[in-house]
């Protein structure tokens, strides 16, 4: 690295063995649906509950996230279930790095004697609200008072110009290519046309048809960055020892990690321009949950670009810093007999747009043998949350 300090680790206490995910659901992914994110919020949950064998009743716990997606806290839930039982809530839940370590919170309240039986959803409407230019992923961008006066008038916005810049830079630094770029999205558009609920299903793509493309933001092609949607999930966590009475088979959560870089969200001033702040939290996850970068059977990566995808891969250690490139090329990310198979939903590119909750539901079903993609003897799974200046690793195994 450039500079070995430019960002710092949580220091977070084992949780290895403590927490399971018990049930998972997803709302119907589309483009503008007409819907509000906690009605989105609703249906996944109703369906986790669902898949969890478990009611609204039984549910003393909820976590959401504060800053984006649906505010689905408690008032949100009793209003919904027509319950009125006393229920934890926390906000340092949902979508983003928080799906990652939504387990950690868990743990620390199942420890506490908070909750027993804990939901985590995460919702946004963002397609349907895009026709009143209003939410999405570019607003607080445009809105924060750094980045209006000091990179918004310079053409530094929104999130492609970014990315293309970074990717532009890896380009230069490490002769990563195009067509290698490409392999990723090609990957996620090959897996979300065998998932049924994926927003790009009967959208076929190639390699030869992704390099015809024109660039959108050069390097960058559409196919590179992610798309926008309405749409959400929800999982359900209880302890380990409770996972036991329920119908399908528990997930269990290994270890959990998360950093920061110390530039915050300004990339323009981050040190290593080419680096995510995986670098520091992936160590930490892999060595609470005693695995390996070797270990892991199927890797899910919050994926708003190409480029922030190869990067992780990279920081994470399944291969040394610049070599990202050749390691996605080809079909070394599919899911039937890659070196590592990835985003077997179809990601952001190409299963829908709903900030990492998707991931996580994805890795469950690959855990137990449900995913429409099925890696097999899949014993390790690992999501990569992720936000710019910030990450998180989670680590789930089949238990």
């Amino acid at each position: 690295m450039a500079d070995a300090d430019w960002g710092t680790a949580s220091d977070f206490e084992d949780l290895n063995g403590q927490v399971a995910i018990v049930g998972v659901g997803e709302s119907e992914h589309t483009k503008a649906s007409g819907r509000s994110d906690l009605e989105i919020a609703a249906e996944a949950i109703e369906k986790a509950l669902n898949d969890a064998g478990l009611t609204p009743a039984d549910v003393d716990g909820i976590m959401f996230n504060r800053g984006a997606g649906s505010l689905f806290d408690a008032a949100a839930f009793h209003a919904h279930f027509g319950t009125k039982h006393d229920i934890w809530e926390s906000d340092r839940g949902g979508g983003m790095v928080w799906a990652g370590t939504a387990p950690y919170a868990a743990a620390k309240a199942f420890r506490n004697r908070k909750a027993k039986v804990i939901v985590n959803s995460f919702a946004v409407a963002w397609a349907t609200q895009r026709s009143s230019m209003t939410g999405g992923p570019g607003k607080f961008h445009a809105e924060e008072q750094f980045k209006a006066n000091l990179e918004v008038p310079f053409g530094f916005f929104p999130q492609p110009v970014y990315f293309a810049s970074i990717a532009r830079r890896h380009m230069h630094e490490f002769g990563t290519t195009s067509a290698q770029l490409g392999s990723i999205a090609v990957s996620c558009r090959r897996h979300a046309n065998r998932h049924p609920g994926a927003v790009m299903r009967e959208k076929t793509l190639s390699l030869d048809q992704y390099l015809k493309r024109p660039f959108l933001a050069d390097p960058l092609r559409v196919e590179d960055c992610c798309l926008i949607s309405d749409g959400g999930g929800a999982f359900v966590m209880t302890t380990a020892e409770r996972a036991r009475d329920t119908p399908k088979p528990p997930v269990i959560a290994a270890g959990v990690g998360q950093a920061r870089s110390k530039s915050g969200s300004y990339w323009s001033q981050q040190p290593d321009f080419t680096a995510t702040p995986q670098v520091f939290c992936a160590p930490k996850a892999f060595e609470m949950a005693g695995i390996t970068a070797a270990d892991v059977d199927v890797l899910a990566l919050y994926d708003p670009f190409t480029i922030a995808a190869l990067m992780q891969i990279e920081d994470m250690g399944f291969c040394a810093k610049g070599e990202g490139g050749p390691f996605v090329e080809g079909s070394r990310l599919d899911f039937d007999g890659g070196a590592l198979p990835y985003n077997t939903h179809g990601g952001m590119l190409s299963h829908a747009y709903v900030l990492g909750i998707a991931h996580v539901i994805e890795l469950v079903r690959q855990l137990r043998g449900e995913a429409a993609s099925q890696v097999g003897n899949a014993d390790i799974a690992v999501y990569g949350g992720y936000t710019g200046h910030m990450a998180s690793t989670l680590v789930l195994r089949r238990s």
